[in-house]
């Protein structure tokens, strides 16, 4: 289960995280093992940062993200918008000042929120995660201590690859404390087999679980019964029309309100594939929608795209934290909502 749900969040994170850089980047899990916090960072080469996330309610503790320095150096460049030659420079030179830090945290703060996202979904009302300040980390520089730059210990480590087109990049990795990854993940007694044979090694436990929390997370809800649909929620007729008009090639039904519609009443009897928020500034009132959107399909809510006129990188970043899955710009481009429909919906072009 645990695989499973660091697997999703971690892919909902790239997709996110890139939408707000304006590149392509993809985190995916590749694999588990355990080890300890000496081991972990008597091989460490290259700096990193070590960002606590604290979990709370009924699984209560604190996990880590580590992520290189040199991936951090690129990915705030990035979102600072430092030119390609610059960036490269920072990074032979693992040259990272406070501008950097401050970007690279909200990056932090996208993978955070879909490991929230996801969590949540899957443990409702029994989990909260916060993300606690970057710590960095520089071998044979910084001393490692009984707590820092996180405690002594046995851990589960989780290993994602971080892709980027044009770049060399390296891994995140989380490290969760066994204590806080068995109560996640429970697992059971090791027993003697009849034939005498020792129990299972932990690396055979390891791939064990991996392949369950795979199929895990393979495994989705099933869909809500009734008509496949999308729902358009803008307050300006004209222009929840011509969206209307846009989404005609999916021969999904199409089900519009204002902002203020009863979304109760438009998801009844409707298998909802997608839902479109329309607004003037993506200011909080429309931002809202998002969370009441989330609600109604608590165990299976649908993707979600906010398309507005006005967008700040502030207005991105509350949108994604709020729910949205994809931003649009208006005025409408019928092959950005295309695509951006045709992916959210898995509608294959003919």
């Amino acid at each position: 289960m645990l695989y499973g749900m660091l697997e999703t969040a971690l892919k909902q994170a790239g997709e996110e995280s890139g939408m707000l850089l304006g590149q392509e980047l993809s985190i995916s899990l590749s694999d588990s093992l355990s080890t300890s916090k000496s081991s972990y960072f008597g091989c460490l080469d290259d700096g990193c940062f070590v960002l606590g996330v604290g979990s709370s309610e009924a699984y209560a503790g604190q996990f880590y993200l580590l992520f290189s320095l040199r991936d951090a150096i690129v990915l705030s460049s990035i979102l600072l918008g430092i030119p390609p030659t610059r960036i490269q420079e920072k990074k032979r030179l693992s040259i990272i000042e406070n501008d950097d830090i401050d970007a690279f945290s909200e990056i932090a703060n996208m993978v955070n929120g879909a490991l929230n996202t996801v969590f949540q979904g899957a443990l409702p009302n029994k989990v909260r995660l916060k993300l606690l300040s970057p710590k960095k980390y520089i071998p044979e520089i910084d001393l490692l201590s009984p707590e820092e730059p996180l405690p002594d210990g046995d851990y589960l480590m989780f290993r994602s690859k971080l892709e980027m087109p044009g770049q060399e990049m390296n891994h995140l990795d989380i490290l969760i404390p066994v204590a806080l990854g068995n109560l996640f993940d429970p697992q059971p007694e090791a027993a003697v087999s009849e034939t005498g044979s020792e129990p299972e090694t932990a690396d055979a436990a390891g791939g064990e679980a991996r392949q369950a929390g795979t199929e895990d997370a393979d495994t989705k809800p099933a869909a809500s019964a009734g008509v496949d649909s999308i729902v358009v929620l803008e307050d300006d007729e004209d222009q929840r029309r011509q969206m209307i008009d846009l989404l005609s090639f999916t021969g999904y039904q199409v089900v519009e309100g204002t902002l203020n519609a009863d979304l109760k009443e438009l998801f009844e009897n409707r298998n909802v594939k997608l839902v479109i928020i329309g607004s003037q500034d993506a200011d909080d009132r429309e931002l809202s929608v998002c969370i009441k959107v989330n609600a109604i399909r608590q165990d299976f809510p649908p993707p979600i795209i906010m398309s507005a006129e006005c967008w700040t990188r502030t207005a991105v970043l509350k949108a994604l934290k709020y729910g949205a899955r994809d931003i649009i710009i208006k005025p409408l481009n019928s092959d950005d909502v295309t695509s951006k429909v045709r992916r959210y919906c898995k509608i294959t072009p003919v």
